[in-house]
């Protein structure tokens, strides 16, 4: 069984709800997506409000997949550059899989159909995302296609004295 995705969605508030209750399950299985656990729904709000004010504003794209049950079980945000002299890439965010889907490739589905779904973004040649080190998600990001092409040494502070790289990679899709 695999995912069903959707890109640009109908944000409706079981959509919405979904997200949020995804984001929250991953966070606190550990999940690197701006979190450390533990977390609420509450906590998580804000940060989903600024991607879907994104979204009405047509910076943020939404690719979401859904479950045999029709839950969201994946999301990816896919933001478009306001820099003029980078309209050509977009950034990849919140790449999430349910961890209940854990092991079922749905992983490697969701980032081919983020790449499928950049291809459809006019003029978008190539795509960005950045991972935390220090959990072995460079490797998976690079079994997907995608090259690293910076690091800052201990740029993201998941605790006080556990300091991880920020790992840059990219996407081209030609």
């Amino acid at each position: 069984m695999s995912l069903t995705f959707t890109f640009d969605p109908p944000v409706t508030p079981d959509l919405r709800d979904g997200v949020l209750d995804l984001w929250t399950d991953v966070s606190n299985a550990g999940g690197s997506v701006g979190f450390v656990p533990p977390v609420t729904r509450e906590d998580i709000r804000p940060e989903l409000l600024k991607h879907l004010t994104g979204m009405a504003e047509g910076r943020t794209r939404l690719l979401v997949g859904r479950d045999a049950e029709g839950r969201v079980a994946a999301t990816a945000f896919l933001a478009l550059n306001t820099h003029r002299l980078m309209t050509h890439w977009l950034w990849l965010y919140t790449v999430m899989v349910h961890p209940r889907h854990q092991g079922r490739g749905y992983g490697r589905d969701l980032m081919s159909a983020a790449a499928a779904a950049a291809r459809t973004v006019d003029g978008i040649e190539a795509v960005r995302l950045t991972c935390r080190g220090g959990l072995g998600l460079e490797r998976f990001y690079e079994s997907c296609g995608y090259k690293e092409v910076g690091r800052v040494p201990g740029a993201i502070r998941v605790a006080p004295g556990d300091d991880r790289d920020d790992v840059v990679l990219l996407l081209p899709l030609s």
